[in-house]
């Protein structure tokens, strides 16, 4: 009985230890966002050094590795683990875990890395310059640039320069350093020139015909309004030609007009005139009686 006991005693000891002698994971500097190349040091804060309390991971390549193993990632240093220069692939899930296999709590890692670029549309024919950035100058700036997820070209000094973009040069940018961290995608936009300082062109050089067509309006509307002048004035200077030239042939005193045309006798004028002779006679011829 006594037996029993005193392993449940140690049981209970054992299963108190484990549950206090617990360990909390700190990082520095104190952010889940790092940049590319920044030195990165996790801790395990723990109250019973004994534990050996180590710092492992979880990422999109490898599955549960331990700081320092086979040298793959981080340098370990008691219960902490440095990360010198960390880079993309180093994204995961941190925590610290105990030779018993208890663990602490966990946090997730992001590394990124900044593409510098334009934030409003660029005009055609300007030259846009795109940066894979880190937050300390890396000893390898060499860096991919990638458009629409193709690969454009690779510029050593981590920079690259677009000359005299169009529109065709809009789309997704990313840059990818030699550490393999990779930037998220920008969109750059492209807007075309104003047509003030668009090259002369056939179609920019119709607003000048266009222009000079008030001109030939001015001159058609004064001849039009030169013939409407004449058809309404025209009719009063006839008619006062007219009255002039009347006024001019009318008779003077009570003399009236007579008709000097004379017209040769028809024969029906002609048999009155013998009728009438042949009377005047006959009243002659009475007369002397």
């Amino acid at each position: 009985m006594e037996e029993a006991s005193l392993l449940w005693l140690l049981f209970l000891t054992s299963l108190l230890s484990c549950t206090t002698n617990q360990a909390s994971l700190t990082v520095s500097p104190s952010s889940s966002q790092m940049f590319e190349d920044e030195f990165v040091s996790l801790s395990c804060e723990e109250d019973d050094s004994s534990a050996g309390w180590t710092v492992w991971r979880n990422t999109s390549v490898t599955t549960r590795t331990q700081c320092g193993d086979l040298g793959k990632w981080g340098r370990p240093a008691g219960s902490s683990c440095n990360i010198s220069s960390i880079s993309k692939l180093d994204s995961g899930v941190y925590w610290c875990e105990s030779r018993e296999g208890a663990t602490s709590n966990t946090i997730n890692i992001t590394v990124t890395v900044v593409l510098q670029s334009p934030v409003l549309p660029v005009m055609e024919g300007h030259d846009v310059t795109l940066t894979c950035r880190t937050k300390t100058p890396p000893s390898n700036p060499t860096a991919d640039f990638y458009k629409d997820g193709s690969l454009i070209r690779t510029e050593p000094t981590g920079h690259m320069t677009i000359h005299h973009v169009s529109r065709s040069d809009e789309g997704l940018y990313k840059c990818r350093n030699s550490s393999g961290g990779e930037s998220p995608s920008s969109w750059i936009s492209v807007t075309e020139k104003p047509t003030t300082t668009a090259p002369p062109t056939s179609a920019a050089s119709a607003p000048p015909t266009t222009a000079a067509s008030p001109p030939d309006s001015s001159s058609y509307h004064l001849v039009f309004g030169l013939l409407r002048h004449l058809v309404v004035f025209c009719p009063y200077c006839i008619s006062t030609v007219l009255m002039v030239s009347l006024y001019r042939h009318r008779p003077t005193g009570n003399e009236r007009p007579v008709s000097m045309a004379m017209t040769p006798p028809t024969q029906a004028e002609e048999g009155l005139d013998d009728v009438y002779d042949d009377v005047i006679t006959a009243v002659t011829t009475e007369h002397h009686f």
